[in-house]
């Protein structure tokens, strides 16, 4: 048995029904914490740094998540095709 149910109802109150936090102020002061570090940088290399630091697996890090991404929409769009074949035959 499959069920459906769809809900219309905005960001803000998806994350309250689901019980989630409430993390906008955090986001506000990271953001202004970003843009403050940004500004204050003096140099590319300073700015790799900081990058490797938030990067923790850095470059093979963004490639995992490229990779991830590339199979999640291939298996989103080829994926339906290949598990409807499967019930037909079955």
């Amino acid at each position: 048995m499959k069920v459906s149910v769809e809900m219309d109802c905005t960001p803000e109150e998806a994350r309250r029904l689901i019980g989630l936090p409430d993390v906008a102020k955090l986001n506000e002061s990271y953001v202004e914490e970003m843009s403050k570090f940004l500004q204050g940088a003096k140099s590319v290399e300073q700015l790799q740094n900081f990058t490797k630091i938030i990067a923790p697996m850095g470059e093979a890090g963004l490639k995992m998540f490229s990779s991830f991404m590339t199979g999640a929409m291939g298996a989103a769009s080829g994926g339906g095709k290949a598990s409807s074949a499967k019930k037909k035959t079955d």
